[in-house]
């Protein structure tokens, strides 16, 4: 996987084992693995108590430290030939915002003192890599008392300028929501809520950060809109109003990401939008969203206040030819929007190679 640059392992009874490079899924040269050999393959690096959870709910979640090679996030399972797990290899080194070429606005994301930071995208997209370049950032740069709540843990932070206290569910806490309780009891200044799965978990990840800690999470929403209805959503339609007048007020940024595949086969590169908290976000937050009312709307005017959305920024790496113009279409959000704005743009021409006669 490290020598491949592979994100992630399948390894699936009856099935030869799959590399994913670059988001594509790749085939490896190797017998199927049948599901006895399968089955002590993984076994081989559980704990007992690993293994007996396995037997109980037939999926495990875990992390794997490998010494020489790296940490690996595991999730084995079930499927109808018999057992399966997916390895998502997590880097060793964490970097920084600047260190990752995130948008600089994140920075400022990140230094309040309370409220709610996002993190959005789907399954791949780089969301545990920003939200741990977000608490390195922290660490590095300010004196404050981190608390993450992880599933499993994944990135490693040590402490520098800042305490970090790790706590895994399942082998530290219960759950999400028992951990996240018992953190207001611990006098954090920061926050870090693996995933937002449930209501009671978003809830208390909304009270916390109308107390005075600043919370970071993630969500699997594609873009800032849907990210703000979908919490809402989670949520009793009487009690929908009240969530959406608490997240106006909270909720600092959102920073969705795409990975796109870059032109020269080189690997990802990513494409982020940022949500900024304005009083015309808040508004929009608070009252939903209507006929030239809509978040997306206040991100395209909003870049004075930090703020940029998908499309605008696929553009650039279009104009720039990091990506090619029909894979920009793929991952835009308004395709039809995007090809009208680029009416103007033609692509360089690479002189095709000069065949013998």
């Amino acid at each position: 996987m490290k020598q491949q640059g592979a994100s992630d392992l399948h390894v699936a009874s009856n099935s030869s084992p799959y590399m994913r490079i670059h988001g594509e899924m790749v085939k490896l040269n190797y017998r199927d693995v049948s599901p006895d050999t399968c089955r002590s393959l993984i076994f081989e690096i559980l704990t007992e108590s690993q293994k007996q959870s396995f037997e109980d709910n037939l999926d495990l979640d875990l992390s794997y430290p490998l010494p020489g090679v790296g940490r690996f996030r595991v999730n084995v399972f079930m499927q109808r030939h018999g057992m399966a797990a997916v390895f998502r290899l997590i880097p060793e080194e964490i970097k920084t915002i600047k260190e990752l070429d995130l948008p600089e606005q994140l920075d400022t994301l990140i230094d309040v003192s309370e409220g709610l930071v996002l993190v959005t995208g789907p399954t791949g997209s780089g969301k545990s890599t920003t939200l741990a370049s977000l608490i390195h950032t922290i660490n590095v740069e300010q004196q404050a008392h981190i608390i993450t709540i992880e599933d499993p843990i994944e990135f490693v932070h040590e402490n520098q300028r800042s305490l970090i206290n790790q706590r895994e569910v399942a082998s530290h806490t219960r759950s999400f929501s028992n951990a996240l309780r018992a953190a207001l009891r611990e006098d954090p200044d920061i926050i870090l809520v693996g995933e937002m799965r449930d209501l009671e978990t978003i809830a208390l990840a909304i009270t916390a950060a109308e107390t005075g800690h600043l919370v970071l999470s993630t969500l699997h929403t594609i873009d800032a809109s849907k990210t703000v209805e979908r919490i809402a959503g989670v949520f009793p339609l009487a009690e929908q109003q009240v969530i959406r007048n608490r997240l106006a007020k909270s909720v600092r940024g959102i920073v969705s990401q795409r990975l796109i595949p870059r032109k020269n086969g080189s690997g990802r590169v990513a494409a982020i939008e940022i949500l900024r908290s304005t009083l015309r976000t808040r508004e929009y937050v608070e009252k939903g969203e209507g006929e030239g009312k809509t978040l997306l709307d206040a991100m395209r005017v909003g870049g004075t206040e930090g703020m940029q959305h998908f499309d605008g920024e696929i553009e650039k790496l279009i104009r720039d030819e990091t990506i090619d113009f029909e894979t920009g279409m793929a991952y835009a959000t308004n395709a039809g929007n995007l090809r009208l704005e680029l009416a103007d743009f033609t692509p360089s021409v690479i002189p095709s190679k000069t065949l013998p006669e």
